[in-house]
């Protein structure tokens, strides 16, 4: 069965994600281009460095082909940013991408971005899913075959646009006038080679860990956490670094550490760039975040006359609503985020870059901005806790959550129960429990935020233990 999510197909290498499946999603698209009348424009294919990425697009590229689709290929990795730049800067219906984002090194994946640069909607996966159910083996060509007649053509330069689009947006006078030193850990993703343009032009100096090609992410996630940063924070303290930052394996998502060494995590970051932008800025308009991220957006907006709209997990509907709402910014607490006026999707190397400017222009370390925002906002501690569970045990889960609506017992007073994304409880002291089902892993995702840590973790064992698990 395939199946997109949150974040489209994630499946484990030699179970599911295997050639045959990964042709028959190629078919897919191929009879949803074919259905939707968008079989006049390329569709640009792209990949990280993940074990297989790099194969199963040109797999993807010999079925299109075979269906009479020109496809545009890259000649190296690349980041899923620039994907969803490419098909919203040229116009094209559809890209794709071969990642599994931050999954573990035994995951791939594949994404589907469509019209205007965005994550493909879910009427979309779910149609194009029923068309994959459908489907036999499909007819496939040689690659090599396919580049010879023209079939298949290597962009030039294709990361010239990308890199431009996002410099412009950036104060590059002062980045070059701070000269801030930069440790770079691009966690062996794709993302690695556009930021360090960007980094070098705007002449901060910027070292690198972690930046060789390796399937395996060094054994590591590649996920820009606080546990997967280990390394970087004991280097940005040992040789006083201004800054430490990471990539995830495609670029989408991104972690920062601060001179002290402080883990600067990513509700931490939407809300400084928030602020920041509208602060110090003068950009006008509300945020977007999605509902198992920090309540501190929703008082920040409120000082500025401004709003914080609440959507489900899934950056489709941030990126939507940044549109309906003409909002500054949108981000999630997984650490993605995209900000007016640039692409429609997470991009973790304009949000570092501007993270960078912003340190540049205050003239203060994150930790600084942070006990700034603190002062006027409050304190908040977001807890989460990723529960893996057996297949049988959902539609119990299920049931119990999202039929019956049945409920563990709080200490504090329940102010309503919202049920468009998973189960969140919202109390009248401002805090909320959130219980959802991961788009992406075999995971029942419980995040809590309070003003302390132990309340935040309560209500997270209140649900465990109500669900037994």
């Amino acid at each position: 069965m395939i199946r997109f999510g949150t974040g489209g197909w994630r499946a484990v290498i030699g179970e599911d994600f295997i050639r045959d499946n990964i042709r028959l999603v190629a078919a897919g698209v191929l009879a949803l281009m074919r259905e939707e009348k968008k079989t006049d424009r390329p569709v640009i294919i792209g990949y990280d460095r993940r074990f297989l990425s790099e194969p199963a697009a040109k797999w993807v590229a010999e079925v299109l082909t075979a269906g009479g689709i020109q496809v545009w290929f890259l000649n190296r990795s690349a980041p899923t940013p620039l994907i969803m730049h490419t098909v919203l800067k040229k116009k094209l219906y559809f890209g794709m991408e071969i990642t599994a984002s931050h999954n573990p090194p035994n995951y791939n994946g594949i994404k589907l971005i469509v019209e205007e640069g965005r994550d493909a909607p879910v009427e979309t996966t779910a149609r194009l899913e029923k068309l994959i159910a459908g489907l036999d083996a499909p007819a496939f060509t040689d690659f090599d075959a396919a580049v010879q007649q023209g079939q298949i053509v290597y962009l030039k330069n294709p990361f010239n646009d990308f890199l431009d689009d996002i410099m412009a947006q950036l104060d590059m006078g002062a980045l070059r006038e701070r000269g801030l030193r930069v440790l770079f850990d691009s966690m062996h993703g794709s993302g690695a080679y556009p930021l360090l343009v960007i980094f070098h032009t705007a002449r901060c100096t910027i070292d690198t860990i972690n930046i060789n090609k390796d399937a395996y992410f060094g054994g590591q996630m590649p996920a820009p956490n606080l546990k997967e940063l280990a390394t970087l924070r004991h280097s940005v303290i040992r040789d006083a670094y201004d800054l430490g930052i990471a990539l995830d394996g495609d670029g989408d998502r991104l972690g920062v550490i601060d001179n002290s060494g402080r883990y600067i995590n990513a509700n931490e970051i939407l809300c400084m760039l928030y602020y920041y932008l509208v602060r110090y800025k003068g950009w006008k308009g509300p945020v977007v975040r999605n509902l198992a991220t920090t309540h501190m957006l929703d008082k920040i907006a409120e000082s500025f006359g401004e709003r914080c709209y609440e959507v489900p997990v899934g950056f489709k509907y941030i990126s939507a609503a940044i549109d309906k709402y003409d909002a500054v910014l949108g981000g999630e607490s997984s650490g993605g985020l995209t900000v007016r006026g640039h692409i429609h999707g997470k991009d973790s190397i304009y949000a570092a870059s501007l993270f960078a400017e912003m340190v540049s222009v205050t003239g203060k370390n994150p930790s600084a901005l942070m006990q700034e925002l603190e002062a006027r906002f409050g304190h908040y501690v977001m807890v989460e806790s990723n529960l893996p569970f057996a297949p049988q045990c959902k539609p119990l889960f299920l049931k119990i959550l999202l039929e019956d609506k049945a409920l563990p017992q709080f200490d504090e007073p329940v102010e309503r129960v919202g049920y468009e994304d998973g189960c969140k409880v919202y109390f009248q002291n401002g805090d909320f429990v959130l219980c959802r089902f991961s788009g992406t892993e075999p995971l029942l995702r419980i995040f809590a935020e309070s003003h302390d840590a132990q309340t935040a973790e309560k209500y997270v064992a209140a649900f465990r233990s109500f669900l037994h698990i």
